[in-house]
């Protein structure tokens, strides 16, 4: 599988052969940052985690450079950093038993350029090998513009693909945003309780990023709690632990609807569902 960074790397964590990993693979995340896969596409991970005929297959799109440093590693280089986030990315997939993680390691500038095709390449070249149930990415509505471009990038790699070879399914999930807002009848619903203890373990690998004034693995799974919580205020918890997901699946089945206007019609509805309560409150 020919990938264009010179860094790219696929790593495989149980040995087998790359055809045969990547060919596996069922429930495939596409995310733009080392650690996005395990905060956005855990409902993939433990759908697959130590099941015989169902894996998990990672991709992280960006090398990881940039990020917010503090604490023991405030001097680092980005260099240095990127290097020991990937290998964090590596440690996660050992742990979560994926089939695969894939680093294409762009810079995410070249994500952000419009002009700049080798991401969609990259990811042609990797659904064909893979050829997934379903896909785990970046929802339209996030607040991460790298998170934005990665999705549609998906998004396009997807529809180009033959109709056969589409996935079942395309779920854009929650990372810097999250998707509570959405109507009730929108929401795709990952229910992830009784995994806490597997949440926890992936989500501490990522040290460079929890101990660098960002307590993102806190921040996840509490979100998730709260998710499962605050979703109906006159029922009982419908499960320990929930994420939102926004249904990109009819994106990748017509082609003919547009990105901005799908979220539009979202946001529409949601718009509705707010002035509708008031109005009503007001007689």
């Amino acid at each position: 599988m020919h990938l264009h960074r010179p860094t790219a790397e696929v790593f495989i964590p149980d040995g087998l052969g790359q055809p045969e990993a990547l060919a596996r693979i069922t429930h495939l995340g596409i995310g733009a940052h080392q650690d996005d896969l395990e905060f956005m596409a855990f409902h993939g991970i433990i759908a697959c985690y130590a099941h015989a005929e169902q894996w998990f297959g990672g991709v992280t799109c960006t090398d990881g450079v940039g990020s917010v440093r503090s604490g023991a590693y405030a001097g680092e280089s980005d260099a240095t950093l990127a290097a020991l986030r990937r290998q964090e990315q590596k440690r996660a997939a050992q742990i979560g038993q994926y089939a695969a993680i894939i680093q294409l390691g762009h810079p995410s500038a070249a994500v952000r350029d419009p002009a700049d095709r080798t991401l969609r390449d990259d990811l042609a070249a990797i659904l064909r090998a893979t050829r997934p149930q379903i896909v785990y990415t970046h929802n339209l509505a996030d607040k991460h513009p790298t998170h934005i471009d990665v999705a549609l990038a998906a998004i396009d790699t997807l529809r180009a693909l033959p109709s056969a070879d589409r996935p079942a399914a395309v779920h854009g999930c929650e990372v810097w945003r999250s998707l509570d807002w959405l109507p009730d009848a929108d929401k795709v619903l990952h229910d992830l309780g009784g995994h806490d203890n597997l949440a926890r373990a992936l989500n501490a690998v990522f040290e460079s990023q929890n101990a660098s004034g960002k307590r993102y693995d806190l921040a996840v799974i509490g979100r998730r709690h709260a998710n499962a919580t605050f979703i109906d205020p006159h029922a009982i918890d419908p499960a320990g632990s929930l994420a939102f997901a926004m249904d990109l699946t009819p994106l990748i089945r017509d082609e003919s609807l547009d990105p901005v206007a799908y979220v539009d019609a979202y946001l529409e509805r949601f718009r509705d569902e707010v002035l509708g309560a008031l109005k009503r409150g007001r007689g």
